[in-house]
């Protein structure tokens, strides 16, 4: 799949209401200079300067599908203490709704205080994790507590995710009922399964992401390539009856498989990494905001690579928002590739820019020895909408049209130097001598021509015209053509 397509898929996303279920913690951080030994003992001294405090396990997902646009409902434990009030605090603070996050006053909040040390001003790396938890199961009544809660919210889920770290949110009992439920109302269940956990406590749930480690424990298959991951992710989920299992592989990407044993790898771009914190729970917001949306699991998959590939460029864990999901994909676009359509491919994708608002500008033209004059009109055409969709004739159509000693580049050329071109979104080769298919299949909101044409002159004008559509040309540079370029050269 292109990365247009992604974008396109990205775009059809609207705002679905996810619930977040499992283990709430707060990372604190402390950050310093970490440049001498102490004297009293032969350990790093840590000059500290500043301290933060993020969310992390399932309120790290929670903030992460906020970020995405979701709407979230926030559903676990969390003690009657400092660290309880700071994780309520923040997730309200971006529109999580809090209700049935129950408190225990027997129990902790899970804390981890992380120290990160720098070394010659350079990137901070961590020396020191100090964890405050306990793993005891909640109590019988905490637990139908929030059992109730939970149905009364089901209703109008999209997705329920499951962000399992064996904290004692996620019982078998609380598993169990979860799952049952949400299968009785035909809602996805993704989850972030915990290290060691057995996968029969997730027996029915649609898709689990579990990372390499996580899967060859749970399959018995090491996992060396990739194509090893696709054999056991393809295992797990016969073994737990899941539909699809996504296992993420550091730096060899992902690999998705469903149970009949068909599956994919997904490479990752190089890139340097800094920190994995909260990697996993970047995917599986990722993963989870798209299924919401009835997205099939490669695009989930292919999205989810994406967003972690970011997540680890920067130190700790890390939001991500749409439009920088956006920023990535259409920087990894190669122009020919991403940008070289089919009509039927054009089509769609016009019609979800068009539903997100946009207005789509059509021209079209041999573009044989690109010159000035048409650099010119495609920036000045495509200053009338926000998607340029250039129609270019093919090979056979240019020679019909100028004859058999044209076009001087072949089709393929001509779409990569035009698909190089900022301001061009889309190119489409047609064989017909006109774009008069295209225009009625496209239907653009504006029809444009270069200067050398008159209006009235245009093909597919009347088409345009007739569903309130706008027609125009550009400025004419004058004494520019192939013809008289190809002139000056013969003479």
């Amino acid at each position: 799949m292109e990365n247009i397509d992604l974008i396109a898929a990205l775009d059809q996303i609207g705002q679905p209401n996810i619930l977040v279920i499992g283990d709430f913690m707060l990372d604190r951080y402390t950050w310093g200079n970490a440049e001498r030994i102490s004297q009293e003992a032969p350990v790093i001294l840590l000059q500290a300067d500043t301290e933060e405090e993020k969310l992390g396990g399932a309120g790290n997902v929670c903030q992460a599908l906020s970020h995405l646009g979701a709407n979230v409902i926030a559903a676990g434990i969390l003690g009657t203490d400092d660290s309880g009030n700071s994780i309520r605090s923040m997730l309200e603070n971006i529109g999580v709704d809090c209700e049935l996050l129950v408190c225990d006053r027997k129990r902790p909040t899970t804390t981890k205080d992380r120290f990160m040390g720098r070394a010659a001003n350079r990137h901070p790396h961590q020396i020191l994790r100090v964890d405050r938890e306990t793993r005891e199961q909640l109590s019988p009544a905490l637990m139908e507590k929030m059992i109730c809660g939970i149905q009364n919210k089901l209703a109008a889920c999209d997705a329920i995710l499951l962000s399992d770290y064996d904290k004692g949110t996620l019982s078998p009992v609380m598993l169990r009922q979860v799952i049952n439920l949400a299968r009785h109302q035909e809602i996805p269940v993704i989850i972030d399964p915990a290290a060691g956990r057995d996968y029969e406590l997730y027996r029915g749930a649609n898709l689990i992401t579990p990372n390499r480690s996580e899967a060859e424990q749970a399959s018995g298959i090491t996992i060396n390539e990739p194509a090893d991951a696709v054999l056991a992710a393809s295992m797990i989920c016969s073994m737990a009856e899941l539909e699809m299992a996504i296992i993420t592989l550091d730096k060899d990407g992902m690999a998705l498989a469903d149970r009949s044993g068909q599956g994919d790898i997904f490479p990752i771009d190089p890139r340097s990494v800094y920190d994995i914190t909260g990697a996993g729970d970047i995917v599986l917001a990722t993963v989870g905001l798209c299924i919401s949306a009835k997205q099939a699991g490669k695009i989930a998959a292919r999205l989810a690579n994406v967003a972690a590939g970011i997540a680890v460029e920067q130190v700790g864990a890390a939001v991500i928002q749409r439009d920088q999901l956006r920023q990535r994909l259409r920087a990894r676009r190669q122009p020919v590739e991403n940008k070289l359509f089919d009509l039927t491919q054009a089509v769609k994708i016009s019609d979800v820019h068009r539903t997100n608002g946009k207005r789509i500008v059509f021209t079209n033209g041999c573009f044989d020895l690109l010159h000035v004059g048409h650099i010119t009109y495609l920036h000045q055409a495509a200053e009338f909408g926000d998607t340029l969709i250039v129609g270019l004739n093919s090979d056979h159509s240019v020679r019909r049209l100028k004859g058999e000693k044209r076009p001087l580049i072949g089709q393929r050329d001509r779409a990569a130097i035009l698909a190089a071109l900022e301001c061009v979104d889309l190119v489409i080769i047609f064989d017909e001598d006109d774009p008069l298919k295209l225009i009625g299949a496209v239907r653009p909101d504006v029809l444009v021509k270069g200067g050398d044409y008159k209006i009235e002159q245009m093909v597919g004008r009347e088409i345009v015209e007739s569903y309130g559509g706008l027609v125009v040309t550009t400025s004419l540079v004058e004494g520019v053509s192939t013809t008289q370029i190809l002139e000056a050269a013969n003479t």
